[in-house]
């Protein structure tokens, strides 16, 4: 992704009950991420198993921000309030599934180390 794609892709994806005018914010921290991975998550399999994958990705998307709603919830706004996600919805998941990986990896084209207090020597 270049320019705008990758702003557009770091943005969270924003719910709104339209009844009760709560709003959900739905993003990804480490700490999110590795919660999902501990429940064998995999988001390689999100293509492949879209029927369960998805609606494991979309639960995941709260515990950032609203650990309390139960996955019976979560399920409930996808399949019964929402209707299902958009394609473009789903890919915003991911994108904003996979943002926290760049914590973890240095990107060559970056120039090395990103200020780094530490040297890696291979």
């Amino acid at each position: 992704m270049a320019g705008s794609a990758t702003n557009d892709a770091a943005k969270p994806l924003i719910l709104t009950d339209n009844d009760t005018g709560d709003k959900y914010t739905l993003e990804f921290s480490r700490e999110s991420v590795k919660f999902a991975e501990a429940r064998g998550f995999d988001v390689e399999d999100v293509g492949k198993y879209p029927m369960t994958k998805v609606p494991d990705l979309f639960f995941y998307a709260f515990r950032k921000n609203h650990r309390g709603v139960a996955r019976e919830r979560t399920d409930r706004m996808l399949f019964d309030d929402l209707k299902g996600l958009s394609p473009a919805a789903i890919e915003r998941l991911l994108a904003l599934y996979t943002a926290p990986f760049e914590a973890l990896v240095v990107a060559e084209d970056d120039g090395g180390e990103k200020n780094a207090r530490m040297t890696v020597e291979l």
